[in-house]
């Protein structure tokens, strides 16, 4: 496979599992493209391209030879400079890295991370909360994460890649769809009563067992494990966090745990005040079992795949489900 194959991969992949639906993406490019057919030509030649192609604007090929037939991954969780070297070094002592492959965005990407995040507005309509509510809620917060990541050095380890000749793409919101849809289907089969049978659940999973084991596995944020589970919600995909105010609209509209990778304190401190039940899966088991569905895919077609950078690597090639 060349690299724009994997990454097209990645990106139907995730269309299949999303949250929004095929109509919902749909109507997303529509927009997107009414959006750049209205801008003049000027504000065309400023226009990420891309996003006509599909909802990931957090997610992209960031440096490609465009003829590299990857046979080797290096795949990460975090890509810096060290594992731009780290390929480099591996490639220089005969362990050929064709592609470095990493989750969290970078370059372009982590510029438009916010840009992915109105996917939780439909997220939050389908849990019960009022669209005109989701969309009001998401409006300010999408605006506070592009505030936060615009004075970032976006662009540094791009380009490191460039430099050294190292093929670079990362997946975020498309492997943090396949996290969301793998732990619903799973989840969804489970009698789940209290909030001590989740996280009993969750530690079935070889990602958030090996996380336990690392110190960092599912945890009970707010709430007894002997509390009922009531009605949940994941918080795996769509950018980052949502709103703090967005607690007391899922505590109001029904939603009685909350389940997510990480928090930060205020949120923490909202959800508590309306009387949620917090559970943390685990950022890192959490990315890395989304990671590990995609590279499942690229094992089967004979691509080797070598873990760095925090991922948890567990194949379910040939074994059962």
């Amino acid at each position: 496979m060349l690299v724009k194959q994997i990454f097209e991969l990645a990106v139907n992949m995730a269309k299949s599992v999303d949250p929004r639906g095929a109509q919902g993406i749909k109507e997303y490019l529509a927009d997107v493209k009414k959006e750049h057919d209205k801008s003049s030509s000027e504000a065309k030649s400023y226009f990420n391209a891309e996003r006509l192609d599909h909802p990931y604007s957090d997610s992209g090929v960031h440096f490609s030879d465009d003829k590299t037939v990857v046979k080797r991954v290096l795949a990460g969780i975090d890509i810096d400079g060290s594992e731009i070297l780290l390929a480099s070094q591996l490639s220089e002592r005969g362990k050929k890295i064709d592609l470095v492959m990493g989750h969290h965005p970078l370059g372009r990407g982590l510029a438009d991370l916010h840009g992915v995040m109105d996917m939780q507005v439909a997220m939050f309509e389908q849990a019960g909360v009022p669209v005109h509510v989701a969309e009001k809620m998401m409006e300010e917060r999408i605006k506070e994460v592009g505030r936060s990541i615009h004075p970032i050095n976006h662009y540094q380890i791009i380009d490191m890649a460039r430099l050294l000749k190292v093929n670079l793409m990362n997946t975020h919101t498309p492997t943090d769809n396949l996290v969301n849809n793998f732990l619903m289907k799973f989840l969804s089969k489970k009698k789940l009563r209290t909030v001590g049978d989740f996280l009993d659940a969750l530690l079935e999973i070889p990602e958030y067992q090996e996380a336990k084991r690392r110190g960092a596995g599912p945890n009970l944020l707010s709430g007894n494990p002997k509390s009922r589970l009531g009605k949940f919600i994941l918080e795996m995909t769509g950018g980052t966090n949502p709103s703090d105010a967005m607690y007391e609209a899922l505590s109001r509209y029904g939603i009685s745990t909350i389940v997510g990778m990480h928090m930060k304190e205020s949120a923490r401190g909202k959800a508590n005040e309306h009387h949620l039940n917090i559970v943390i899966a685990g950022h890192m088991a959490s990315d890395s079992l989304g990671m590990n569905l995609l590279l499942d895919e690229l094992e089967k077609k004979g691509i080797d795949v070598v873990p760095c950078g925090g991922l948890i690597r567990v194949s379910r090639v040939g074994k059962k489900k």
